[in-house]
């Protein structure tokens, strides 16, 4: 199981997060090729927005799986695969080569490896959060349901033998 961001627990849904990540990998290489893009409003570069948010998505949401010491990794491969998903945008005749969507897309990818460390486990508190929080009752010896507190929320006390 890979460790989250903090090194220190692991994801316990690891294999959904992955998933998820992977398939974001694949819808931007979808909307990168695809004959019909999506269209952008009509603003100055509105296109260029997309690409950083698409590439800071990525980047953010793989920071999130492993750990710090790949971070660095993973923004090289996200500025690489934009590098290359433009270069063949302009083999397609489809699709239009431009370095100002390379540009955006290494930006979104850099930015989001500079602020990944301010976002912290942003994947691990969700599981901590809703995965305990449906630990909310349990059965007592009757076969009853009893009201269970979530463990992230429930502080040991200490015993007392007096």
């Amino acid at each position: 199981m890979t460790l989250a961001n903090n090194e220190q627990q692991p994801l316990r849904l690891y294999v959904l997060w992955a998933l998820i990540g992977w398939a974001l990998v694949g819808a931007v290489i979808y909307l990168s090729l695809t004959s019909s893009p999506i269209q952008t409003p009509e603003i100055k570069n509105g296109d260029k927005v997309g690409h950083f948010i698409a590439y800071f998505t990525l980047m953010i949401w793989f920071a999130q799986l492993y750990r710090r010491g790949l971070h660095w990794v993973f923004t090289v491969t996200f500025i690489l695969l934009g590098v290359a998903l433009e270069i063949i945008q302009g083999q397609v005749g489809y699709r239009m080569f431009q370095y100002g969507d390379m540009l955006a897309n290494g930006l979104g990818a850099v930015f989001a490896w500079m602020l990944a460390a301010w976002f912290g486990d942003v994947l691990l508190h969700l599981e901590q959060r809703f995965l305990n929080a449906s630990a909310v009752c349990s059965s007592d010896a009757d076969g009853g349901a009893t009201a269970v507190e979530p463990p992230i929320l429930t502080q040991q006390q200490p015993k007392d033998n007096g």
